[in-house]
């Protein structure tokens, strides 16, 4: 594999770039190398400065769920782009992309546009904290939702314990008003309850865990914490940003019934363009302004490229053989796959829903949680990372993130993959 002109980027980045990327899992630094410059896109593949190709399965962290460069989804954008790019003022475009969302989700009434998910999170946050009059909040070690400085936090010495910085500019009386419990463990957000009982505005969660791999919730959590928020009168926010149109049209609260008072959104409502959303309860949505006291703005939430590639990516994913073939075809790989590492005696565990999953390489018998999670073999992940790399299959650069498995994969691609992985597994 060529990578000399990846190499010579990634040097002259590093003088005018922090780190020569502009986010830090780009960087190759969990598994070593030089990160690969990206020049095009399209269906499953992605290709690079050297003139590499790959099967791609990082899909832009999920949100290509219809594959790289759609006819239709550019063709709509072109078009929209004759017409200007930014305009900070309404269109009739922002209203059809807010109905198309509702009509999705049940549980939204009401929908405010932003430019990410990590805009998103941090709004749905500020609002539920207007919306109860509480400061403080509840999240689960491992959940990633955006870098706003509420949710750069992690666990003290035991599960009733505020929470620290977990990097340097997070004010430490910030992050006390930040509590930390373990995903799949109800007893530890009961006890941050009982301890902090009214004080607590929401309890925010990836109802399926993406950014610590892929980790399914144990039958009854999400029940658990609907019940827990109903009776404590608190906000239960479901971050969807990964899980929304991927595991389901209507994400994690359609394929498990447990509706959110608001629902984060990412990148997927705009085809993979720069935008968010959040949303929910309309008498929850009221407190944001201009109708309520809760302040949220963007010069270019709604914007018009975005909303266009979300409106026609959106209308694709009505179609329900969409999902069935994208759960056939995520299954037979993920069976492959774990047949394979049966076969060559590497031990580790492959959790998937739907269209998204996560190799964890590992001795446990399940991964569940973000202790569980941190156990896996960073290493052995590396040389299986690089050694797919090599065979032309693009999978994240890091041990705890997604794959993702969109429309434009082929039976061809699939296969490929398998053979692929059949070279790495067996020399592992």
């Amino acid at each position: 594999m060529k990578t000399a002109r990846s190499r010579r980027l990634f040097r002259e980045a590093q003088k005018h770039i922090p780190g020569g990327v502009n986010s830090p899992v780009r960087a190759f630094r969990s598994v070593g190398g030089t990160p690969l410059f990206i020049t095009r896109a399209k269906g499953s593949k992605v290709y690079d400065a050297d003139g590499n190709v790959f099967i791609d399965y990082v899909a832009s962290w999920g949100p290509m769920i219809l594959g790289h460069a759609p006819a239709d989804v550019v063709r709509e954008v072109a078009k929209a782009a004759k017409n200007g790019t930014s305009y900070g003022a309404p269109t009739e475009l922002e209203v059809t992309l807010a109905k198309l969302i509702k009509s999705f989700f049940p549980s939204i009434e009401q929908v405010r546009l932003v430019s990410s998910g990590t805009e998103a999170a941090m709004s749905a946050i500020r609002l539920a904290r207007g919306y109860t009059g509480r400061d403080r909040i509840i999240k689960f070690a491992g959940c990633y939702h955006g870098h706003a400085d509420s949710l750069l936090v992690r666990a003290g010495s035991g599960a009733t314990t505020l929470g620290v910085p977990d990097s340097p500019g997070v004010p430490k009386g910030l992050a006390r008003e930040t509590l930390t419990a373990r995903y799949n463990d109800l007893d530890s957000v009961k006890r941050l309850v009982k301890a902090n009982r009214g004080k607590i505005a929401c309890i925010i969660v990836e109802p399926i865990p993406g950014n610590m791999g892929v980790i399914l919730p144990r039958p009854g959590f999400l029940e658990g914490l609907r019940e827990i928020a109903d009776k404590e009168g608190i906000v239960l926010i479901f971050d969807e940003v990964i899980s929304g149109f991927r595991v389901a049209p209507g994400g994690a609260q359609e394929l498990f019934g447990i509706p959110a008072d608001l629902t984060v959104l990412g990148k997927i409502i705009g085809g993979g363009l720069p935008v968010g959303a959040f949303g929910g309860k309309r008498e929850i949505m009221e407190h944001i302004s201009p109708t309520g006291p809760v302040y949220q703005a963007g010069t270019l939430s709604g914007n018009p490229l975005a909303v266009t590639a979300g409106i026609a990516t959106l209308t694709r994913l009505k179609d329900r053989k969409l999902y069935r073939d994208l759960e056939e075809k995520t299954a037979a790989l993920v069976e492959a796959l774990r047949d394979l590492a049966g076969r060559y005696g590497v031990p580790s565990v492959i959790n998937r829903v739907g269209s998204m999953f996560t190799a964890f390489f590992t001795d446990l018998k399940e991964v569940t949680d973000y202790d569980s999670a941190r156990k896996s073999d960073t290493e052995k992940y590396a040389r299986y990372f690089h050694g797919m790399l090599e065979r032309g299959v693009y999978f994240a650069p890091s041990q705890f993130e997604a794959a993702f498995v969109s429309a434009a994969h082929t039976k061809k691609d699939i296969d490929a993959t398998i053979r692929a992985a059949e070279e790495v597994l067996r020399r592992l």
